[in-house]
């Protein structure tokens, strides 16, 4: 497409193939639940602490994305998941499979600042959201692909899953270190005057930064609904005798829809206000998940509520990253991508553990009334935050109307305080 340069389109690549093999995560809870015999508390526990790594990761690598580039810490990040995954499937014991699966965690989020740094330096401002739109894309097309065969083929031995996503890592980092060259921006040297005058953003800086933690921050609460999906979700059907064929296509049907749906209702949103699109994708999203407690053991009914949750995904996250980009000065993208991968990390350590205990001791019903109860909430959220000028619309229209009032980057936020990160 137009606009877009080529070094975009063979990141978007390297995310088909990466994503084509993703069988792990999505079917981790089911794996040891039904196939290694473990309670929900303890998937969820695990789930748990591969969030961790994740929130550990989204921060190293936003930092060292900043210091010694994003390909190299892409590369890394993607052979070390590579690594791991491989070994999580050969691996026995439940504190063995707790410590590995806290390590793809690590490699496997640290990924996520380093990509979305890129798009963000190689894409100019006003193909950003689209071309944000097409990566996420890029990963539900092999989702939705990769979910649906992994269904089948767990029924085969689930050795093959963890030997097929390792593989597929491998040749998207191939993919990134023969095609993708350093985007990082070239520092210019600064005398003691410029630096004084203009000092350099660090994690502590960006902490501070209160229009960009308030988005955070809500996103946080949707992505804590959005993590049930491939953990609560599958326990919960595992449970309603939903098989683990049926379960690849309900959940790959989310991928489908994102695959149908995302590239027509991007061309829709680029003129629609920011605001009222953030605000429907949280009621989505949340009550999406809600109708969940109505679903039974109808394989179709699940299907339904997929339906539901995936429009609010469709309209959240390029919405979402073409804002978090826009609020990220050039210098410090990957410390700023880093902070708000955070926020899902957070999601994906606290999301499967609450879903885990609230499912066991309080029912599916009060599980996924909790979820409606938190899209309300952010929902809430997006309209207060869209109305206070202070907040989010000091130095640009950020959560306006579609046509975005863009600050450059690079002078966006010269009040920041300095800090190392």
């Amino acid at each position: 497409m137009s606009g877009l340069p080529r070094q975009f389109w063979w990141l978007w690549t390297s995310t088909l193939i990466n994503k084509l093999g993703a069988f792990v995560v999505t079917f981790l809870a089911l794996y040891l639940t039904t196939e290694r015999g473990y309670s929900a508390s303890y998937a969820g526990l695990v789930a748990s602490l591969f969030g961790l790594g994740s929130a550990i990761a989204s921060l190293v690598a936003g930092v060292l994305s900043d210091r010694i580039g994003r390909r190299p810490t892409l590369v890394a990040a993607q052979l070390g998941t590579a690594l791991f995954t491989a070994v999580l499937g050969f691996t026995d014991g439940q504190v063995a499979i707790a410590v590995v699966a806290f390590l793809v965690g690590f490699c496997n989020n640290a990924t996520r600042p380093a990509t979305s740094a890129i798009i963000a330096d190689i894409v100019p401002a006003e193909h950003r959201v689209r071309a944000f739109a097409l990566n996420y894309w890029a990963i539900n097309i092999g989702f939705g692909l990769s979910a649906a065969a992994a269904g089948l083929i767990a029924t085969h031995g689930y050795l093959t899953l963890f030997l097929l996503d390792a593989l597929s890592t491998v040749i998207c980092a191939v993919v990134i270190f023969v095609r993708i060259p350093e985007t990082k921006p070239d520092t210019p040297a600064l005398t003691a005057d410029d630096a004084r005058a203009r000092p350099r953003i660090g994690l502590v800086a960006v902490f501070r930064d209160g229009r960009f933690m308030a988005v955070v921050a809500l996103n946080l609460l949707l992505a804590l609904v959005a993590q049930q999906g491939s953990t609560t979700l599958a326990v919960d059907m595992g449970r309603a005798g939903i098989t683990s064929t049926q379960y690849g296509l309900v959940i790959g049907l989310n991928g489908l829809l994102i695959v149908v749906l995302q590239i027509p209702l991007t061309r829709w949103m680029e003129r629609r206000d920011r605001t009222a699109l953030l605000v429907a994708s949280a009621l989505f999203i949340g009550w999406g998940f809600g109708l969940t407690s109505l679903a039974g053991s109808s394989a179709w009914f699940y299907a339904l509520t997929v339906v539901v949750w995936t429009l609010g995904e469709i309209l959240n996250a390029p919405t979402m990253m073409g804002l978090v980009a826009e609020l990220s000065p050039a210098e410090a993208r990957g410390r700023y991508q880093g902070v708000y991968s955070l926020s899902w990390s957070l999601a994906s350590c606290l999301g499967p553990a609450a879903g885990g205990v609230l499912l066991e001791r309080a029912g599916s019903g009060v599980m996924w009334g909790a979820c409606a109860v938190l899209g309300t909430v952010a929902a809430g959220g997006y309209v207060l935050l869209g109305r206070r000028p202070g907040a989010a619309l000091a130095k640009s229209d950020v959560l306006g109307t579609g046509t975005v009032r863009v600050v450059p980057t690079e002078t966006a936020a010269p009040e920041r305080a300095a800090t190392g990160g």
